[in-house]
């Protein structure tokens, strides 16, 4: 079997968020080097998919044999400065909801971190918070 397809496994976690996030009240949703520039004083969302470390899972050759792929999930929820959490903690919500301890296609989601505030937002004039989620696949080979 082929070693697994990283861009697979991206669109499933991006799909799941984009399907989420436009359901009423839909919140636009950017990736990884997809140009945006947001409405002033509303809400939107950043979505950041990485891969890092594999391990074994069984010795052998490139064939027969499966690896495990981890990855984290990154997503920055931004609002309007001056207002308050509630807004980014609603969505932080249904973010948390959408990954907790499922499994998509193959991809094993853990139990999110967050929605925790940040000090410093990027870009400025936003409030923002961050739910982080770490991911594994297995890779048949």
């Amino acid at each position: 079997m082929p070693a697994a397809n990283l861009n697979t496994i991206r669109a499933t976690i991006e799909a799941r968020l984009a399907t989420e996030l436009a359901e009423d009240p839909a919140i636009p949703v950017v990736f990884h080097n997809v140009p945006f520039e947001p409405t002033p004083n509303s809400s939107w969302v950043q979505c950041l998919t990485t891969f890092g470390r594999n391990q074994y899972l069984s010795q052998g050759s490139t064939t027969n044999s499966q690896n495990r792929i981890f990855g984290l999930v990154t997503i920055n929820i931004f609002s309007a400065a001056g207002v308050g959490p509630g807004a980014n903690y609603t969505i932080g919500k249904r973010i948390r909801d959408l990954y907790n301890r499922v499994n998509v296609s193959g991809v094993f989601f853990d139990a999110p971190i967050g929605p925790e505030a940040l000090a410093s937002p990027a870009p400025e004039g936003y409030f923002q918070t961050q739910v982080r989620v770490t991911f594994e696949s297995i890779e048949e080979l």
